[in-house]
């Protein structure tokens, strides 16, 4: 881990996506955060002291997906599958199946297996996956603005976590998208997928991929925009930003399921689709999701011992 001193940052951007805004200043008290996101290696030994069983390794509750067909209803996750030519992109179904038997540790499938991925992060792991190693780990999940300023590397308001360039002198900085979204993958950086942790230069902070790779989980609540100005001397909360009844999809108000801030992008983000690979993007998660390009890391607060965020 990489102890952060306590400091103010711009959070949020007014020059991106609408839920990015306002640019607004924050205070941040001092933390610890792990150098580079949970790997498999990590989650591995977390599974064999606890026992643990992950979400996608459990049976779906038909109350919280009304419609679904009981054969649907079979743990699994959601896998990225390339298509063979153009898609509409309106439509994620183009790219994600709903695959049964895909969880942390057969993350394309029961026929998969991270064997030979330790060093890849962890992925296909919910929101209380990741609680729960955070929680035996003695750590917590990071809330946003932590989590932003810990990617912005002391470049207050740049673009990207390593300046305003996304590839200076035509070198990868992180693990993305190259090429035609989601059919043409050019994997110019090296890598169809994820990659091993610390494979691109670290931040400013001394911090490995929190620009793509996977998205990463955050502790606060999603909301379409940030609060107002928080003022110099606000400092960041200890339980979660936002409120859990304004994280619902307005769009889908019959699936009651809560959604959580992730951050930083993944190895699916592209310029032509999603630009979101910056410290100040920003999406939301249902709390329930498990996916191929979804991870997290973890913090420890000064004041600390052993503390997880609900």
């Amino acid at each position: 881990m990489v102890l952060l001193p306590s400091a103010q940052f711009t959070m949020g951007s007014d020059r991106h996506y609408a839920e990015e805004r306002p640019a607004h200043r924050r205070h941040v008290d001092a933390f610890w955060i792990d150098t580079v996101p949970v790997t498999n290696r990590d989650f591995a030994a977390f599974i064999a002291s606890t026992a643990y069983v992950t979400v996608a390794e459990r049976p779906l509750d038909p109350a919280l997906y009304p419609g679904a067909t009981p054969a649907s209803l079979v743990p699994g996750a959601l896998v990225f599958r390339q298509p063979s030519g153009p898609v509409d992109l309106r439509d994620l179904r183009n790219w994600w199946s709903y695959v049964a038997g895909a969880c942390w540790n057969h993350p394309e499938g029961p026929d998969s297996d991270v064997s030979g991925r330790p060093d890849h992060p962890v992925v296909h792991v919910a929101l209380e996956d990741a609680l729960a190693f955070a929680d035996w780990a003695g750590k917590a999940l990071p809330t946003e603005a932590e989590w932003e300023y810990a990617a912005r590397g002391g470049l207050d308001d740049a673009e990207f976590a390593w300046g305003n360039t996304l590839t200076p002198e035509g070198r990868h900085m992180a693990n993305t998208w190259q090429g035609a979204f989601p059919w043409q993958n050019l994997a110019s950086d090296g890598y169809r997928g994820t990659s091993p942790v610390g494979s691109y230069p670290a931040n400013g902070h001394g911090l490995f991929d929190m620009i793509g790779n996977v998205w990463e989980w955050t502790a606060d609540w999603y909301g379409a925009r940030h609060e107002a100005d928080t003022g110099a001397g606000c400092c960041t909360p200890r339980q979660p930003g936002g409120a859990v009844e304004g994280s619902y999809d307005a769009r889908q108000p019959a699936i009651r399921i809560p959604r959580k801030v992730v951050k930083g992008g993944s190895f699916l983000c592209s310029p032509d689709y999603c630009r979101r690979y910056r410290p100040a993007g920003r999406q939301p998660q249902m709390t329930d999701s498990a996916m191929s390009h979804l991870g997290f890391r973890c913090v420890r607060r000064l004041d600390d011992t052993k503390r997880s965020i609900p």
